[in-house]
């Protein structure tokens, strides 16, 4: 049997694995009466929106599929549609799933206590990465089955991953939008003008922000992983196909080989995530933040000592492996880095700085921003650094391709946490009781811990992705022109790299902005509810939730249009108008401003949120007091940052360096 089938096989057994888990998430009790209600219409909400915005994504789809079906042929067009699709699919099956689990949960910790609440979110999770890692993997896997073995189609599997990251960008942002422009308008209209805790049911933004958790932290979170994952791999491949004679030897010897290996690593990952997946289980008698570390970690141990027989039974040079070893290690430290940042004692400081006002709480969460970004690019940079000694930039790939190997446990303990907050909401709305909502809280507590790795993670995975992506396309240009050298002296390059500083900025303008006017329109349809309809505040009358979602809704796909043409567009119109070299060097630039705000924007924002959530617990005056209302607006703040416009960096990034990719034959 050919290699590659291998990992077709892997794939086909992970969406298995996946639907059986599904199968098991349904069999629980959905409760009954005002519960089943409530979770029906998140559920309802999530779908109308995916539904639409799927709809815009298609058409935009077939423009692009039509334009690389004329300039680069057949293969590339199929390559982009297969992409669009796999990573379409996977964030639809992940938040279709994550709508079913979150009132499961609730039903499960009134009714059979944390341990079962616990499994039932993590598995709601788990169907995400599952789906994520098998679509990856089966989608790539059938492309290199058929193009690997000639030059002139390899190429073509470029395509599988701007299609995957098209769609990761409108999900991401569209996403994004949605859920943050929800959960603003309830939080300063319900908590701060009104005085009504967080998920009452009085407030009518309340299920658009449930709605939101899922479009935007499981759907959009699984496309951006999606994207990254599929990006490394086919990174490697290309590299791998662009090398010259010297460079195999000194790998191993075999092309084909190392072709393969991002593949057969994923498929050794995909394994390993679902051990990670059992442990959990196992462990979940115990506390949830103990269950879920052993799983994560557990997981990426195991990949890598098994890795390194793999990449001995291959043939493969040594190197190779150190490459995996130290992406894996530095997944791991970015993510216990961005824990420390969103979750100890620097979240503390904000909240006591809150003692002073909001503008305190202001300053004090961006400073803690700013200082996050510098071991997580430091780590970056030894990942960078010390690959490259071992195996050439070919190792930056494979130090991508290692960190995310695990993807299936690490986007499932990633979608863990809209569940379990989810599962909260559910519950106050339907009072439930105070021992329930204790329950939730705490799964949700380590869900917001988990969610901020997440970013950290996704973050470092992208940066070291689109550095590959971006090595392949400086090869695909060498060799055609021998001369091609990415100078900084050079005026060309220079004035790309400015150019390419811009877009993070725009791109996180665009976002904010979009963000801003959407909870604009939210606050004043809140605001209306509150004062037109009798008896809202007094629990006598139901709110118009539906009109809250459409508003949501509107903004997201309106709003969406114009980031994600940027990201597209921008490498085209450089690399035609000014030449290979300024889109290189553009594409340099950009890297380095995106990661940079990404980590800046991902940790203040997240720092704000667990300050609020710090004073809320009953420190420095708790719920209600000066203090709070100061918290509140920090984590309104960052809101827009942590949630849409820090991780539409991860994407742009990627977009922007597939895409050029894709084109560079054409400007050669």
């Amino acid at each position: 049997m050919p290699y590659s089938l291998i990992s077709v096989i892997l794939g086909l057994l992970g969406l298995l694995s996946a639907y059986l888990v599904y199968v098991k998430v349904r069999s629980s009790s959905e409760g009954e009466g005002r519960v089943k209600e409530i979770g029906d219409e998140i559920h309802l909400g999530a779908m109308v929106f995916m539904s639409a915005e799927y709809k815009r994504l298609a058409v935009f789809c077939l423009v692009c599929i039509a334009a690389l079906y004329f300039s680069l042929g057949w293969q590339t067009a199929i390559s982009f549609f297969l992409g669009a699709l796999c990573s379409g699919t996977a964030g639809f099956i992940g938040m279709y799933s994550a709508t079913k689990a979150n009132v499961r949960t609730a039903v499960a910790a009134k009714e059979q206590g944390a341990s079962e609440a616990l499994n039932i979110a993590f598995f709601g999770g788990s169907i995400m990465g599952l789906t994520v890692a098998a679509m990856g993997l089966f989608g790539v896997g059938i492309l290199f089955h058929y193009f690997a073995g000639d030059i002139k189609t390899i190429h073509a599997i470029e395509g599988f991953a701007m299609g995957a990251s098209s769609v990761a960008l409108f999900s991401r942002v569209g996403g994004g939008i949605f859920t943050k422009s929800a959960d603003v308008g309830a939080d300063l209209v319900g908590k701060v003008e009104a005085g009504i805790p967080e998920d009452d049911p009085r407030n009518p933004g309340v299920i658009a922000d449930n709605v939101g958790d899922n479009v935007g932290d499981v759907a959009g979170m699984g496309s951006d992983i999606f994207e990254s994952y599929c990006g490394s791999m086919i990174a490697c491949i290309a590299l791998a196909a662009s090398m010259t004679s010297a460079t195999i030897n000194s790998l191993g010897g075999n092309q084909y080989l190392l072709q393969f290996m991002p593949l057969a690593l994923a498929s050794l990952g995909i394994i390993c995530s679902l051990l990670g997946i059992l442990t959990v289980k196992l462990f979940s008698s115990k506390s949830a933040e103990t269950a879920l570390r052993y799983g994560t970690i557990g997981s990426a141990v195991l990949f890598v000592i098994l890795s390194y027989f793999l990449v001995d039974l291959m043939g493969v040079s040594i190197g190779v492996w150190i490459a995996v070893l130290v992406g894996s290690v530095g997944g791991i430290v970015v993510g216990l880095i961005t824990e420390y940042y969103t979750g100890g004692s620097p979240v503390e400081k904000i909240a006591k700085d809150g003692e002073t006002g909001s503008a305190t709480v202001l300053i004090s969460g961006l400073a803690t921003g700013m200082q996050s970004v510098a071991i997580p690019v430091l780590t970056i940079v030894s990942i960078i650094f010390i690959s490259n000694i071992y195996a050439g930039l070919y190792g930056v790939g494979i130090a991508a391709v290692g960190m995310l190997s695990t993807v299936g446990i690490t986007m499932a303990i990633d979608a863990y946490g809209p569940v379990a907050d989810n599962a909260g909401g559910i519950a106050e709305m339907s009072e439930m009781g105070k021992d329930t909502r204790q329950i939730t809280d705490s799964l949700d507590e380590v869900g917001n811990t988990t969610a901020a790795i997440g970013k950290g993670f996704a973050i470092s995975a992208a940066a070291l992705a689109a550095l590959a992506l971006i090595s392949a396309y400086i090869e695909k240009i060498s060799i055609a022109d021998e001369n091609f050298v990415l100078a900084i002296n050079d005026p060309l390059v220079l004035c790309g790299m400015f150019l390419g500083g811009i877009f993070p900025f725009l791109v996180s303008s665009m976002t904010m902005t979009a963000v801003g006017d959407a909870a604009f329109d939210m606050i004043k349809e809140i605001r209306r509810q509150f004062k037109e309809i009798p008896g809202l505040l007094e629990g006598k009358a139901k709110p118009d939730t539906a009109r809250c979602v459409d508003i949501a809704t509107r903004a997201a796909l309106r709003k969406m249009i114009a980031p994600g043409a940027l990201a597209v567009l921008s490498p085209v119109i450089i690399g035609f108008l000014l030449g290979p070299k300024a889109l290189g060097g553009m594409l340099g630039g950009a890297l380095i401003c995106c990661v940079m705000m990404a980590l800046m924007m991902s940790n203040a924002g997240g720092a704000w949120d667990n300050a609020k959530k710090f004073v809320e617990k009953g420190n420095f005056g708790g719920k209600g007091s000066d203090v709070h209302k100061a918290a509140v607006v920090g984590d309104t703040v960052g809101d827009p940052l942590k949630d849409t416009s820090g991780p539409s960096m991860n994407i742009l990034i990627n977009v922007m360096a597939i895409v050029s990719l894709v084109i560079a034959p054409l400007l050669i």
